[in-house]
């Protein structure tokens, strides 16, 4: 692949991980103090971190696998 298009792919992917993260962090824990349709169900709630982690960590892999130098044999001239 050439190196552009991994450059391109690699910024989809790191976009894509960041507007992930800022959206399921604000769903959870929002913008402002906790009003009363947050607080009414706290004892549903669950913890977005634990997913978040398993989605930065497979973005990272890609990003590295993108990123990684050639490991393609120099070709010949002759």
């Amino acid at each position: 692949m050439r190196r552009p298009i991994r450059l391109i792919l690699a910024a989809v992917i790191l976009g894509a991980a960041l507007w992930l993260n800022y959206s399921w962090l604000m769903e959870a824990y929002g913008s402002g103090p906790p009003y009363y349709g947050r607080t009414t169900n706290m004892d549903k709630w669950s913890s977005p971190l634990p997913l978040l982690a398993v989605a930065d960590t497979l973005a990272l892999a890609l990003l590295a696998l993108l990123l990684r130098r050639s490991t393609d044999p120099p070709s010949a001239s002759s």
